[in-house]
């Protein structure tokens, strides 16, 4: 079987509107991958910047892949998270990117976006909190209904990664 490492980390976030977040991920492949070794989800803790530019995670991503097809590759999604003074979490974006399909150390940014409401629930969050979120967390990679969301840009989550890849020659695939 042709096996895929991918090591790194999720550097942080910018661009968001407000501060004090954390990051929940998760990698969902086809089902022609099996897991070897490492978590396929997690959660960075949350950061209160100082500076308030931006938010600093370095939580770090190590999970080993054995694949039969290629069809199904490795995508990370997120789910960006705001912490108020009171500890109330609030959404403030959904992204997903594919993990890089050659071999060597990558830096990415994935772009984040969430929901937005109607004309009332756009009210409701301003004054009271919260935010629409998705029933089916399933759109956030698959983009079968999400052409039907209307959504708003939020900011970017920085990822650095590190591809190692074996045994890809053995079945014809070129690194």
């Amino acid at each position: 079987m042709a096996e895929v490492h991918v090591i790194g980390q999720i550097v942080g976030a910018s661009g968001f509107p407000d501060h004090n977040l954390f990051c929940k991920w998760g990698i969902h492949t086809g089902g022609a991958w099996k897991v070897l070794a490492g978590l396929r989800e997690g959660q960075t803790q949350v950061d209160h910047p100082q500076n308030h530019e931006a938010a600093f995670f370095a939580h770090p991503i190590d999970i080993h892949f054995a694949t039969k097809g290629l069809q199904g590759w490795p995508r990370i999604h997120f789910q960006v998270w705001h912490q108020d003074q009171f500890g109330r979490h609030e959404l403030y974006g959904y992204g997903f990117c594919h993990i890089p399909t050659s071999p060597g150390t990558h830096v990415m940014d994935c772009p984040t976006w969430r929901p937005v409401g109607s004309f009332m629930e756009t009210m409701s969050q301003y004054f009271l909190g919260g935010s629409p979120q998705l029933k089916n967390p399933d759109l956030i990679y698959n983009g079968a209904d999400r052409y039907r969301l209307h959504t708003v840009a939020m900011g970017t989550v920085h990822l650095r990664l590190g591809i190692i890849m074996r045994n890809f020659d053995k079945f014809g695939i070129e690194c």
